[in-house]
């Protein structure tokens, strides 16, 4: 089923929920709904010990576990590395109080390493670096449906290198030409959640073609710039989008 701007929606992330308390689950629910606008995720269930989760998970399929480190007997740092044995395992984000587990956390091959009390945005940083594994199937199927001189035509996100908002229309922009989209890049950005980075206010681009980010100084200013593979235009880096170049670096 396509959806309004002729695009394969991105399933939502399948998502696990380990800790001891109740409350620190529910808040991790809550805080995941407030998430689901900007990144789509479904909680398919939750436990409350290391043993009753590797239980569950071994008739319950996720795309990422949400897990705690420390717990009454089974640690999360155990139930990681029992996790990381399986042939498909779950992506694992660790959620804790405690910042003095993270080398411990990395060397079980943890995506990520988030403190409590979590923020919306943090999550969502940390659930994006494993959106692109979690959805490749389904954004590889994923275009977007243009009018041109006509004709409707299906353009491939695949061939999409990035979206620019130019005065009241988005350009898409693929090697060969540019069309013109109606719809706004927020909207474009929240169907395209992972596959779409935002570099600035108005461009978003695919990140399927970054290959890196350059320093650039133009006169008295300096910038960064992001660099697309094979195409010789150099997109502006917001002073507001920075994070993405230091994410960049540590990925």
């Amino acid at each position: 089923m396509r959806d309004a701007y002729g695009m394969t929606p991105i399933k939502p992330l399948h998502i696990f929920i380990v800790d001891d308390e109740a409350p620190a689950r529910a808040r991790l629910r809550s805080v995941l709904e407030d998430c689901a606008e900007a990144l789509p995720n479904e909680v398919v269930g939750e436990a409350a010990s290391g043993a009753e989760a590797l239980a569950v998970l071994a008739r319950l399929s996720a795309d990422v576990v949400l897990l705690d480190i420390r717990m009454p007997g089974m640690d999360g740092i155990e139930v990681a590395r029992q996790l990381a044995e399986r042939p498909q395992p779950p992506a694992v984000i660790f959620v804790t109080a405690y910042d003095t587990h993270a080398v411990s956390a990395f060397e079980v091959q943890a995506c990520d390493y988030v403190l409590k009390p979590v923020r919306r945005d943090r999550l969502i940083e940390a659930l994006r670096r494993v959106r692109p594994a979690a959805v490749s199937a389904v954004t590889d199927s994923a275009h977007f449906t243009v009018n041109d001189r006509g004709r409707v035509l299906r353009i491939p996100l695949a061939e999409v290198l990035f979206l620019r908002a130019e005065l009241k229309y988005v350009t898409l922009r693929t090697r060969e030409r540019e069309y013109v989209l109606d719809e706004p890049l927020t909207k474009l950005e929240e169907e395209f959640a992972g596959a779409m980075l935002r570099i600035h206010r108005n461009c978003l681009i695919n990140r399927t073609w970054l290959i890196g980010f350059e320093l650039q100084r133009d006169g008295g200013e300096t910038g960064w710039v992001a660099i697309l593979k094979d195409w010789p235009e150099k997109l502006p880096v917001s002073r507001r989008q920075l994070h993405v170049v230091r994410e960049f670096r540590a990925s």
